[in-house]
């Protein structure tokens, strides 16, 4: 049984950053190659960023230069660190293995103008 636990949303001010988090629980192949993906009220869940089992990283352009996805393989756990957060990055964050198509239950991110 494999379990993706977010963390390290809240709330904050337009200009301010946030780090989150997910550790996964269960096989550990299934830590290579994860995602971040989000979704506001009334949108789709789109495309954030994703990491490789090799290390290189993609991020949708709307985020690039603001947002950084890393891993620590020892950990099992996946981030993204947030900087310069904009009111429309407001949304629900979830992380995804996609080696084995699991999903985390999601960490709120609320940014305010």
């Amino acid at each position: 049984q494999v379990q993706l636990v977010e963390s390290g949303g809240g709330s904050v001010q337009a200009g301010g950053s946030l780090r989150l988090s997910c550790t996964l629980f269960g096989y550990t192949s299934c830590a290579y190659r994860m995602s971040w993906y989000r979704q506001a009220p009334g949108k789709e869940r789109e495309f954030v960023s994703r990491i490789d089992d090799v290390g290189t990283s993609y991020y949708v352009d709307s985020v690039k230069g603001r947002f950084t996805i890393s891993q620590d393989n020892a950990k099992n756990t996946l981030y993204l660190q947030m900087n310069s957060l904009k009111p429309e990055d407001t949304a629900m964050y979830y992380c995804k293995s996609d080696n084995c198509g699991y999903w985390g239950q999601g960490t709120q991110v609320t940014v305010s103008s």
